[in-house]
């Protein structure tokens, strides 16, 4: 896997993507549980070309530092870099922007899986 690999996300925020939405608070703002989601998407994006047949990545850890609110009919833009591959642990520095700036910052630690052999342990 190779490092500094790239990927971002786009989202205009709709009433779908608020906290009320998603049950993780009661102001209309884009949600911290969606801004995670865009984040772990832009990961999987980034590495997507350089997997195997039958393999993906999964999620193992998400830090993040949501910074600013943001309200329905914004658009913000979701970056991952591959920064760090230890084994089969692909480690992402991902940012959140809008046209004002930062949003949100942290890492994202993905591992890559056979889906196969994944499927059969999940319970």
């Amino acid at each position: 896997m190779q490092l500094g690999l790239t990927a971002d996300v786009e989202l205009e925020v709709h009433d779908e993507d608020t906290a009320i939405a998603h049950g993780s608070g009661s102001v209309p703002v884009l949600a911290t549980p969606r801004i995670v989601a865009l984040c772990e998407e832009a990961a999987c994006l980034a590495v997507a070309p350089q997997l195997a047949e039958g393999e993906t990545t999964v999620g193992l850890r998400v830090e993040l530092a949501h910074l600013a609110p943001i309200a329905v009919g914004s658009t913000v833009t979701a970056e991952a870099t591959l920064d760090k591959v230890e084994g089969r642990r692909l480690i992402f520095t991902v940012c959140v922007n809008d046209a004002s700036g930062l949003v949100a910052a942290g890492k994202v630690t993905r591992a890559t899986v056979d889906v196969k052999g994944f499927l059969e342990k999940a319970r």
